[in-house]
């Protein structure tokens, strides 16, 4: 009885097309993909290094900091106030700023400061990345006293280079601040995304989306109605997250509700739009959990919820060009820690309406519907 029942299972398994081909990708994706994208090594952080000094000795700290394989020179800008440009408008993470004199100070004995100023909205980003410029600037340091022995003072001290590291936009370094966005977006992503496809393929099973096909409902219309409840649960849990984000961790965004609101509207169409199109190529629930469940993990890990987009490799970044989640979590991001604008935000604006087109016309014109 038993051998009949798991021949009888495996015969199902098989006669869908779909779900053994799917069960064969999924762990290739899995394996092949994820310990690459998705790892807690923070690399390529985007350095700038502004050198007042220009000197032997600073030039060559600038040249050992380049040579490192954690970060990526981008420029070397003239002020201190242009480098702070640069991290507000996201070309780069950590800005430098090494002193006048500091080849004359050390010769003379003397100490000196250099400045770090580290972008902290991914505090863990911010923290490691600054630690990491520490660690080269103290072994710098510490070459520069076996170079020069001379420098040393009548007590036999030598002169050290001092850090004064600095965080912006999450001076404390609190995870939370960064972490909380990121989960009011998976909250839609499900609510607004996944369910009213589930919703769909449960009655493709039962029947009843059969009697509405014979109807004279533009598919327009009947699919407005089915994703129109679940767009306005998901507007009020997102609500409720900012009370609870204000009320238990006293997160409030420094940008304004409007902008959030507003790019919540386009981030529901287009992850309604995409949950449609998964249903509308399923046709039992088995079937659509699998591919959103797989959808659901590649779109979560690919969308720098826990490990920084500049940190995966080159091809990663590439994929991740294509993952919604991606930019609108930049977007709550932005607002809640820097609070950026409409004019700061236009890159994600324009593409988020690229899914919003794509996705929503892919699925009505996948949706077929008897006349």
């Amino acid at each position: 009885m038993i051998k009949f029942l798991i021949e009888k299972e495996f015969k199902q398994l098989l006669r869908n097309s779909f779900l053994p081909k799917l069960i064969l990708v999924f762990p290739c994706m899995i394996m092949l993909l994820m310990p690459w994208a998705v790892n807690l090594e923070i690399k390529n952080i985007q350095l700038n290094i502004v050198d007042n000094d220009h000197s032997a000795i600073s030039q060559r700290l600038v040249n050992k900091i380049a040579a490192s394989t954690y970060f990526r020179l981008v420029e070397v800008p003239a002020s201190y106030e242009e480098g702070l440009r640069n991290i507000e408008i996201g070309t780069a993470d950590i800005v430098m700023e090494i002193p006048r004199h500091l080849e004359r100070d050390w010769m003379n004995g003397e100490d000196t400061h250099i400045l770090i100023a580290a972008n902290a909205v991914n505090g863990t980003k911010g923290g490691l990345g600054s630690s990491y410029l520490s660690s080269i600037i103290n072994d710098y340091a510490a070459e520069l006293r076996s170079e020069y022995p001379a420098t040393a003072t009548v007590s036999g001290a030598f002169p050290s280079i001092g850090i004064d590291a600095q965080g912006l936009f999450n001076p404390n370094l609190n995870y939370k601040l960064y972490m909380i966005p990121a989960l009011m977006v998976m909250l839609l992503t499900l609510i607004c995304g996944f369910l009213p496809a589930l919703n769909i393929v449960s009655e493709k099973e039962v029947g009843t989306i059969e009697q509405i096909n014979v109807t004279p409902v533009p598919k327009f219309i009947f699919i407005l109605a089915k994703l129109l409840p679940y767009w306005l649960i998901g507007f009020v849990v997102l609500t409720v997250c900012f009370i609870l984000a204000w009320l238990i961790y006293g997160i409030v965004p420094v940008g304004h509700f409007a902008i959030i609101y507003f790019f919540s509207v386009l981030f529901v169409l287009v992850m309604s739009g995409f949950g449609l199109v998964i249903s509308n190529y399923s046709a039992t629930m088995q079937q659509s959990m699998f591919v959103m469940w797989f959808c659901l993990l590649v779109v979560i890990l690919m969308s720098g919820l826990f490990t920084p987009i500049t940190s995966m490799p080159e091809w990663a970044q590439l994929i991740t060009l294509f993952n919604p989640l991606r930019y609108f979590m930049e977007v709550m991001r932005m607002v809640y820690l820097k609070g950026s604008g409409f004019v700061d935000l236009l890159p994600q604006l324009g593409i988020l309406l690229l899914f919003v087109v794509v996705f929503n016309i892919w699925a009505v014109l996948s949706y077929h519907k008897n006349k």
